[in-house]
């Protein structure tokens, strides 16, 4: 597994001012849309244009992955008008913006089950994936029909198909190459808007030692500045994985000396 792919359980990933990976939960475009007397679907395209946002942001601040939670497996519980839309919004978003990503030279993927998409949105999303996988300025994933308990679950299934002689017997490693994520880092931000304090079954697995970050801003309202405050939060944590308060100190030296030797050999 390359090192910046490492898992955090295991060994001990390299740590940056800036997150090499964020993961968001958009939550609270009804109620933006509530608070100004609007339909709800007012509130999911204003969310749109803070998604493009934050995708230059993240290009601006050197973020190499982007990872979004459009639409989770519970979220069929949500009223049928409103799945119709948000489907419906999906698939517009699709059909106009992903040519704009590749145009930037972003890689667009969509991580779940999205066999129990409409066929069209399948056919985008495929369509999508192929015309930008060659690029690499930015990573950008979006959760769709996903859910962490899912995506362990089908990891588990891969990998008994294609490596039955595992049985019980079997490691951490063996298991993650099988996940959705499986060949992105381990998120190191993640950022939830609207106020709730959950993870609600959105990587389970990959977020054991992200730093989660809560704000009270809902998702239209959430833009460069908001991304921001997220970051500095972040960089004002100490990310022990484990060790101790002076274990971590006395790494320091020997992890910049580290950063400055690899950077002169690049």
């Amino acid at each position: 597994m390359p090192d910046e792919l490492v898992s955090s359980t295991v060994q001990l990933p390299e740590i940056g001012d800036v997150p090499r990976h964020v993961a968001i939960i958009m939550d609270g475009n009804g109620r933006w849309a509530k608070q100004r007397h609007l339909p709800r679907a007012a509130g999911h395209k204003q969310g749109l244009e803070s998604v493009r946002a934050i995708i230059k942001a993240c290009i601006e601040r050197e973020i190499k992955y982007l990872t979004i939670f459009a639409f989770s497996s519970e979220n069929w519980r949500r009223p049928e008008d409103e799945i119709k839309l948000l489907m419906q919004l999906f698939l517009i978003a699709l059909e106009r913006e992903v040519s704009k990503l590749h145009e930037n030279g972003i890689r667009f993927r969509v991580i779940g089950d999205i066999s129990k998409l409409d066929s069209r949105i399948v056919d985008c999303i495929r369509q999508g994936e192929i015309l930008t996988a060659s690029n690499s300025r930015l990573f950008f994933t979006v959760a769709a029909n996903y859910g962490g308990r899912w995506d362990i679950m089908q990891a588990v299934r891969k990998m008994m198909i294609q490596a039955p002689h595992l049985q019980t017997n079997f490691t951490e490693a063996d298991l993650s190459r099988h996940l959705a994520l499986a060949d992105a880092p381990e998120p190191d931000l993640f950022i939830r808007t609207g106020g709730e304090c959950r993870i609600s079954n959105f990587l389970l697995w990959q977020l054991a030692y992200t730093e989660l970050y809560f704000t009270e801003t809902l998702w239209p309202d959430f833009d460069a500045a908001s991304l921001n405050r997220a970051i500095v939060s972040y960089q004002q944590r100490e990310r022990r994985f484990g060790r101790t308060s002076e274990q971590l100190a006395a790494a320091v030296p020997q992890q910049a000396i580290y950063k400055t030797n690899r950077d002169r050999s690049n």
